[in-house]
């Protein structure tokens, strides 16, 4: 425990405690109870995480109630040698902060996983027995002032060090390791389960190598280590600083091989050594400043930004470097509608045929918890505005984790019509319009009439052109069409990477009916991408098919080895259990659809309707259920 804390004086200082332990929980409501019963009765506020491989705690409260806790954890075996981060500072003094960082109130959870390490989370995590070797700070440090002479005196008998930095881009802006002669690596990545894929593309950085790697606490080293010792031949030797850079800068105040500020997830937001130096710039004007107080963000992917003072008071939208990269926010103007910021493609890059019409309201940056973004996939003779509709429903009982962007399909379809009973019965070789006389000449269509589109079509489908606004049918509607709807992909595929580049990050898809059956071909899509993840078109982290087809459209699009092989991409299958209740897509189609995703990163609900996406229990539950898993 840190001395400095030990003063009979200080017992009604205000601190923070932070600690983790993997271990084996046998009970965890019981756990439960515990920590909601010790906490309380101790005025504790913050974060308590159980999961049945163990416990991650941040909280605040009088150093005297910390300690009191402490007492009463380590009187449980289960966390023998439990490293305790105990230290002083001043009660939260900015509420936004506080309630951002949850010091605002208790909050106890029993989750899967203690961290998330992948983007997959329907993925067996490696296990944690596997992590790397713990390296003390002084130890750690000793490592690093040895590495110039080592490295200088390297031969094949000796390893090359690389330092791995196993925390989001917005940590590392303000404070790293920097050691002469030793390669830091930086992921330069948006959140945690990132860092897998990361270490996937960059293995050639890493093996045969001694990897040292280092977070806030240690808690993140601890699974992405085992992550890459999973890797086999070449990746054993991977080490991580127990503790982390906040038990490095409390041995080595001045800041020892870090350089800046460490950033926390507390109301303290970052702790510095001794060392006034500033690591960080302002993202608009480069000045110096590392000052996340503010919690402004990025208004595409949500990820925190640095603007200093001045900045801010110049604008209220800003794009994160990651989505500047990926052209995020390049040629779009700010306007205000119903008193959100939207962002429109600005007049002098937008065409006037364009056909993007997303309905995105662009995120302010508020420090709002962070919601999924999913792009939403209408069916065949649809627009995104009745798909918005239909799915009002949805989007209301999702509105805390996910936002929904609703968005018309790229083929514009002629508006249909029928004869008249009495003319449907002329002999067949009538085909000649209906005269003006019969009472069959059509006038253009209503302005309130609202333009219908398609992802996919019948080979041969001539796009509406000019006026040709009505197009006669020769009966019924026919269940069985979509079966023939298998031209447009490569178009459609297109307009969605448009879209992705335009208004995205997206985290998922989702699609109804047709549309579903192009967001599968889409997840296939980006299975079978072969350039590196750092330069990928569009990359969803899930799927959702409601009502879904498309095992044609499929076997069109992709060879027979590529079909032979699962769809690793997590998704979620939605569709009427029973036979002929959804008298559009036969309940085998979606079937079918399900069985090519892989059984271990798929999940199935079957519903007793039609038609539609469920949003009554326990439907909505599991569709809840699952999107969590990607918060």
């Amino acid at each position: 425990m840190d001395p400095k804390v030990d003063s009979k004086e200080e017992e009604d200082q205000y601190g923070v405690l932070l600690y983790y332990k993997y271990a084996q929980i046998p009970d965890l409501d019981e756990l439960f109870s515990f920590y909601d019963s010790n906490c309380k009765s101790l005025s504790l506020l913050g974060r308590v995480r159980l999961s049945p491989l163990g416990v991650n705690v941040t909280v605040g409260g009088t150093l005297s109630a910390l300690k009191k806790h402490i007492a009463a954890v380590e009187s449980n075996g289960l966390f023998e040698g439990t490293d305790f981060k105990l230290a002083a500072c001043g009660r939260p003094s900015n509420d936004k902060v506080a309630e951002e960082c949850g010091f605002t109130c208790l909050s106890i959870r029993i989750v899967k996983e203690l961290v998330t390490l992948s983007c997959n989370p329907l993925i067996k995590s490696p296990e944690i027995s596997h992590a790397g070797k713990h390296l003390s700070a002084a130890e750690f440090h000793s490592v690093l002032q040895k590495a110039g002479q080592l490295h200088k005196e390297s031969k094949e008998n000796d390893r090359e060090l690389v330092l791995l930095d196993a925390r989001n881009l917005y940590e590392t802006r303000i404070g790293k390791f920097h050691t002469p002669n030793v390669e830091t690596l930086d992921p330069c990545i948006r959140q945690y389960s990132d860092l897998p894929s990361w270490i996937d593309d960059n293995c050639d950085q890493l093996q045969g190598k001694s990897v040292l790697m280092y977070c806030t606490g240690g808690i993140r080293c601890e699974m992405a280590s085992a992550y890459i010792r999973s890797k086999g031949a070449g990746f054993e030797n991977v080490f991580q600083l127990y503790g982390g850079i906040q038990r490095y800068l409390e041995q080595f105040p001045d800041g020892g091989f870090f350089q800046g500020k460490n950033f926390v997830f507390d109301h303290r937001i970052s702790v510095s050594s001794s060392d006034a130096n500033i690591l960080g710039a302002c993202l608009l004007c480069a000045t110096s400043y590392d000052d996340y107080s503010s919690r402004l963000r990025c208004n595409y992917c949500r990820m925190l930004v640095l603007v200093c003072d001045s900045c801010q008071r110049k604008g209220s939208v800003f794009t994160c470097e990651l989505c500047h990269n990926h052209h995020k926010g390049v040629g779009l103007t700010s306007s205000i509608v119903n008193d959100e910021i939207s962002s429109l493609p600005s007049a002098d890059t937008a065409s006037s045929d364009t056909k993007l019409s997303c309905q995105v309201p662009c995120r302010q940056a508020t420090g709002s918890p962070r919601k999924l973004r999913i792009l939403c996939l209408h069916g065949f003779r649809q627009n995104a505005s009745s798909f918005k509709g239909r799915a009002a429903s949805l989007a209301k009982k999702l509105k805390s984790i996910a936002e929904l962007v609703f968005v018309d399909a790229p083929h514009e379809l002629a508006f249909i019509y029928q004869l008249p009973s009495d003319l449907r019965e002329l002999p067949h070789s009538c085909t000649s319009p209906p005269t003006p006389q019969q009472g069959t000449n059509l006038p253009p269509p209503s302005e309130h009439c609202k333009k219908k589109y398609a992802w996919l079509v019948a080979p041969g489908f001539r796009e509406k052109t000019g006026n040709s606004n009505w197009e006669m049918v020769d009966g019924p509607f026919e269940p069985l069409q979509y079966q023939q709807q298998t031209a447009g992909f490569d178009e459609s595929l297109a307009y969605i990477k448009t879209v992705f580049a335009q208004e995205g990050p997206f985290d998922g898809l989702l699609g109804f009916s047709q549309g579903a059956a192009m967001a599968a071909a889409v997840a296939f899509t980006q299975q079978t991408q072969t350039t590196p993840s750092k330069t990928v078109e569009m990359q969803f982290r899930f799927v959702i098919l409601c009502s879904g087809f498309g095992i044609k459209l499929l076997k069109q699009q992709f060879d027979e080895e590529r079909m032979t092989k699962k769809c690793h991409c997590p998704s979620l299958h939605i569709f009427g259990k029973d036979h002929g209740k959804d008298r559009q897509i036969a309940k085998q189609e979606s079937r079918e659809l399900a069985s090519l995703f892989d059984e271990g990163c798929s999940i199935v609900i079957e519903h007793d309707s039609g038609h539609i996406i469920p949003t009554r229990p326990p439907y909505i539950d599991d569709i809840k259920d699952f999107l969590s898993r990607f918060l």
